[in-house]
């Protein structure tokens, strides 16, 4: 649900065309964490999402309207997805490090460990 929420809220923003930065400096966060909502890397808060909407211009509704449809959704959206919040978060990218650098037996072993905490 919060990368469902992100992709509307970077949405919403792009037909205001509005920028990350903009956006930011209308909820007194930075460029950063607006970026980490759009990838759903980071949960938005009602609060927050009231004042997104608000700078937005639009009702908190719209956030998740046809979130029902995208759980049916292509699998490679998904994919997508999770290469993106891999690539533009911090963790991510320590993850990726680690990953690779893990002998084959750690990584079967690391995500079983991560697909049983699902």
């Amino acid at each position: 649900m919060d990368t469902y929420v992100g992709q509307q809220i970077r949405l919403a923003r792009k037909q205001q065309r509005m920028s990350q930065e903009a956006l930011a400096k209308c909820l007194g966060v930075t460029f950063q964490q607006v970026q980490k909502y759009e990838i759903g890397a980071n949960r938005v808060s009602a609060s927050k999402l009231f004042e997104i909407a608000t700078a937005l211009q639009r009702p908190v509704s719209y956030f998740f309207e046809g979130f029902a449809n995208a759980a049916e959704r292509d699998p490679t959206d998904v994919e997508r997805e999770s290469v993106t919040v891999i690539q533009y978060t911090a963790e991510g990218r320590r993850l990726a490090k680690a990953f690779v650098a893990a002998m084959p037996d750690v990584r079967k072993a690391v995500v079983g460990l991560l697909e049983s905490m699902k």
